[in-house]
């Protein structure tokens, strides 16, 4: 078949060609129903990761989908990079996933079908590794490549966690460094250093099983994954949506190593500047660094969680016990006039 690279097909990578939270508001502010769902915990009332249904004895079910286009040039890769991210909501959820069904549009005149077989193989050995079935789907010729999942999970009631119930003083933590939008970009264009792209493929191949271990604790009080729309985007959902501000301490902020290299090669997606042209007015100034990483968006990213300051050391110890990398970027206030998320700097 020769060489073919995928994201040559991809006019934005991964998450970072989520349509951006300015335009999305504006398509989605009719869509509200006027009916009432008694059984409806979650949905698009809220900006959370997830659906979630109850369905009586204290469970509930969790539905979430997530596609996109091309991320890598390699096919199996970018299996397991859109499950693993889809997978992922469910555990933003603090639930367990139990079935999945894959989204997949081919462009069969310019890709041939084989291609499309590997993308989903990577797809069914993400599936495989937390024991749940990839149990069907939907096929469509298309003119550019998408790939992802529908994906179903379970949790008790007691146990979910929204994005939006944040509390006053509760410290932000995050699981994953930032940057795989850079890199990835890079990747697109020929420049990206191998080491810099390994990193960043074990980044958006590792799941947010994290999210399922502190489901069960009370001093969790939010809780969502760092995706398309960046850090600061799903920082700005957290804090807005719990009435609050958002302080974050640049220099603690983790990243990629050498993802300055890729702001200076002016690597940033696309998704970068829609992102900031989404919700900047809402953030302090930020200088055209802070802007690239911050506003980066993420394919696969880590949790965002929101943890009263006194229970820090228990979510430390599952980390390590897990073997989770853990930061500690900022903490939450009260809401200000002027903003909804505040950057610090030394």
């Amino acid at each position: 078949m020769g060489t073919i690279n995928l994201t040559h097909f991809s006019p934005g990578a991964g998450c970072g060609c989520k349509i951006a939270p300015k335009d999305l508001e504006e398509i989605l502010k009719n869509s509200r129903s006027e009916k009432n769902f008694e059984n409806l915990l979650v949905g698009n009332n809220s900006n959370d990761d997830a659906a979630v249904y109850d369905i009586g004895n204290g469970q509930a079910i969790i539905s979430t989908t997530d596609f996109f286009t091309p991320i890598t040039d390699n096919p199996f890769d970018f299996g397991r990079i859109a499950a693993t991210n889809a997978i992922s909501d469910i555990y933003a959820m603090g639930g367990a996933p139990v079935m999945a069904i894959s989204i997949l549009g081919w462009c069969l005149d310019k890709l041939p079908a084989e291609i499309a077989s590997q993308v989903i193989a990577g797809a069914r050995q993400v599936c495989d590794s937390v024991n749940i079935p990839l149990a069907g789907g939907h096929s469509i010729n298309i003119s550019e490549p998408i790939f992802g999942l529908a994906v179903t999970g379970i949790i008790e009631i007691s146990k979910i966690k929204k994005n939006n119930t944040a509390t006053k003083d509760c410290i932000l933590l995050l699981t994953k460094p930032l940057g795989t939008g850079l890199v990835t970009t890079a990747e697109k264009r020929g420049i990206v250093r191998p080491a810099d792209k390994q990193e960043a493929l074990t980044l958006m191949t590792t799941l947010n099983t994290f999210g399922q271990v502190i489901s069960g604790l009370e001093e969790v009080k939010a809780l969502t994954d760092i995706t398309g729309f960046g850090l600061l985007g799903h920082c700005i959902e957290m804090a807005e949506g719990s009435n609050l501000c958002a302080v974050i301490d640049y220099e603690k902020v983790p990243r990629i190593i050498g993802i300055d290299y890729y702001i200076e090669q002016n690597c940033m997606p696309g998704g970068t500047t829609r992102n900031f042209a989404s919700y900047g007015h809402k953030v302090s100034p930020l200088n055209n660094h802070q802007k690239a990483l911050l506003c980066d968006p993420q394919t696969s990213g880590g949790l965002l969680i929101a943890i009263e300051k006194d229970a820090v050391s228990i979510v430390e110890d599952l980390a390590m016990q897990n073997n989770i990398p853990l930061y500690n970027i900022g903490y939450l206030e009260e809401k200000r006039r002027n903003y909804i998320v505040r950057i610090e700097s030394q």
